[in-house]
């Protein structure tokens, strides 16, 4: 056989991407590291490198430890676990593998839902000795949560248990009895001992009583391609292409179905219907194309299909609907805040969607059910949402392409959380986000929001920085500057001044003492409205008066409020004044300033005192402040 034969058949075999998982120390890493070993599939750097490094830093004793060709990370060597997910490619004759070597432990939950995502076979292991224990319950239901339809349960270390039949047959009992209730259609029982090559890829002879096949040949036959949904066409468009004028192609990966040249097909959301003209993937002009192929066609008619929109067979729909339930894997560090929206991205679609409900939480270990409000990192639980545009979709046990979607957050756009869709519901079955007792609350005039959870939002303390001081001593250039070095620091904030309260709602108002007293309460009330919401809030007003300082005080609350005094005299402010009101005053056209015509009590209570002056350092002040 020449090169060229030997790639174009290597280039024909199908791929299996396979998961393995277990409890701490049930040895998966070990059973793939042997698989690799023992089929011969290692390059002599890497085996030369393996012998060195199992007498450094390996857990096996005197032999091999082979779980150091998958643990390559520093803490992984370390405490002889596995951490991160670990990728390993390799092939045999018959066959191409993408092995997920997944972690055991319940805190990198997200870490095997990232490696099962793309599995089409899952290898459990259990330790002979311990059987079936919580963390093979735990890993059994995420996998047939992620839809995997093949699960072999490889009971390792029959070495230790002097492979003894009736041990291995227990195991598979209690197993059996367990995933009854969580429909994984195909289940092989394998008695492995990966540490000394029994039943890997060859059959043991120290196991007589097992006909069944090795591992490797079992990984080599198992019948997958059938897993694929070939009825449903859905296309997902990706591109519009257009090289030229006579070409205008749609493409994308065909996530389930087969598309053929001649087929009446239909866009959605539009409905609009056209026949496919051509069809083109790698291998050029094709008749037809399949699942995972990416693929470009061109329809006979002129139809303005976008990406995010997706080609189905008009006799074979997906949902398109704005609400859905779905099985929700929180993988984020910052617990879940259902009052945000997050951005939904489904197969080529993005658009914005929030959580109405948490139906419950799932207790992965006990598989119990618990009502919570909020999800933590790892958890998993069933909710209600809602999208802003309609998905097109289907449930995902039934097409795991066009079922799966992740939450991302719209602000630091990390991913947040992945989603596998259970089915539409229907509008009479919304769950109304306001309950009973929040109705009443509506009727008192109250938010449903608490100020505390503004304030976890907004990452912020609600303050009402409260600045007095005589006209042109500085308030203004002293508030706006606050204003803006807030701004900067990702703080949500507000000034108010005389100025621009008086140009509107306090507009009908004088400068007499009680037109004063009254402007000064209106500004108190807003200020306590945008405290309550959370919002950092900046007065500048003369505010003269020591006696409804302290009612403004009252009224926004003492623990939110906070006095800057700005200590000038009248010759500085009068130097400073940018409007002119000390000469009118002086020539008798206004009245009621205060420092020419009206006392200004010097605030007995303050917490800051900025002695204004013509070297005064705004920014110090404001990085005091």
């Amino acid at each position: 056989m020449d090169i060229k034969e030997f790639l174009d058949q290597d280039q024909k075999k199908d791929l299996l991407r396979l998961l393995t998982c277990g409890s701490v120390d049930d040895g998966k890493s070990t059973l793939i590291g042997r698989l690799l070993f023992d089929s011969k599939k290692l390059y002599e750097d890497q085996l030369d490198a393996l012998q060195r490094d199992s007498k450094r830093e390996g857990h096996a004793g005197e032999d091999i430890d082979y779980a150091l060709l998958l643990d390559g990370l520093k803490a992984e060597r370390e405490q002889g676990i596995t951490i991160d997910v670990a990728y390993r490619y390799f092939s045999t004759s018959k066959r191409k593998f993408i092995i997920a070597d997944t972690p055991g432990h319940e805190q990198y939950t997200r870490n095997m839902i990232t490696g099962g995502s793309t599995a089409n076979l899952a290898i459990l292991l259990a330790d002979a000795r311990k059987g079936v224990i919580t963390q093979t319950k735990r890993h059994t239901f995420l996998v047939s949560m992620l839809g995997i339809k093949h699960v072999v349960l490889a009971v390792n270390k029959m070495d230790l248990v002097d492979f003894k039949q009736d041990v291995f047959e227990q195991i598979c009992d209690d197993y059996r009895k367990f995933t009854t209730t969580l429909g994984i259609p195909d289940i092989t029982f394998i008695p492995v001992s990966a540490l000394k090559g029994d039943n890997v890829v060859d059959i043991s002879n120290r196991m007589p009583w097992y006909h069944g096949k090795s591992m490797l040949e079992f990984l080599e036959d198992v019948h997958v391609v059938s897993d694929r949904n070939f009825d449903d066409l859905r296309i997902p468009i990706q591109y519009v292409i257009r090289p030229t004028l006579d070409y205008r192609g749609f493409a994308g990966k065909v996530a389930s179905g087969v598309i053929r040249v001649g087929d009446e097909v239909m866009a959605l959301p539009s409905g609009k219907k056209s026949k496919v003209k051509s069809i083109l993937t790698s291998e050029g002009d094709v008749d037809y194309a399949f699942p995972p192929q990416s693929a470009s066609f061109t329809l006979e008619d002129e139809i303005d299909i976008s990406r995010g929109e997706m080609v189905v067979h008009p006799n074979s729909t997906p949902h398109v609907e704005r609400h859905f339930e779905a099985m929700l894997v929180w993988m984020d560090e910052k617990p879940m805040d259902s009052y945000t929206q997050f951005y939904i991205k489904h197969n080529t679609h993005s658009t914005k969607a929030r959580i109405d409900k948490i139906k419950y939480k799932v207790n992965v270990n006990t598989l119990e059910k618990s009502e919570v409000d909020h999800f933590e990192l790892n958890e998993i639980g069933r909710v209600v949402m809602t999208s802003t545009k309609p998905l097109l979709f289907d449930p995902y046990k039934k097409n795991r392409q066009t079922g799966s979607f992740i939450l991302i957050d719209t602000i630091t756009h990390n991913t947040v959380a992945v989603g596998m869709i259970l089915d539409k519901m229907s509008s009479d079955k919304l769950h109304s986000r306001i309950t009973d007792k929040e109705k009443e609350q509506i009727v008192k005039s109250g938010s449903l929001i608490s100020t505390e959870e503004r304030e976890k939002r907004y990452d912020q303390k609600a303050q009402t920085i409260w600045i007095t001081g005589l006209h042109g001593s500085g308030k203004n250039e002293l508030a706006y500057s606050l204003e803006k070095e807030l701004f900067e620091m990702g703080k949500t904030v507000v000034v108010l001044d005389g100025k621009r309260v008086r140009s509107g709602l306090s507009s009908e108002l004088d400068y007499s003492p009680s037109d004063r007293a009254e402007h000064l309460r209106r500004v108190a009330h807003i200020a306590k409205i945008l405290n309550d919401q959370g919002i950092l809030v900046i007065c500048s007003f003369i505010s003269p008066k020591e006696s409804i300082r302290q009612q403004i005080k009252e009224i926004i609350g003492e623990n939110r409020f906070k006095l800057v005094y700005m200590d000038a005299d009248v010759e500085f402010c009068k130097k400073n004044d940018k409007y002119g009101l000390y000469k009118q005053a002086d020539e008798g056209n206004i009245k009621h300033l205060p420092g020419v015509d009206e006392e200004y009590d010097i605030p007995v209570i303050r917490d800051f005192t900025i002695k204004s002056g013509e070297n005064i350092n705004i920014e110090e002040i404001v990085a005091t402040i």
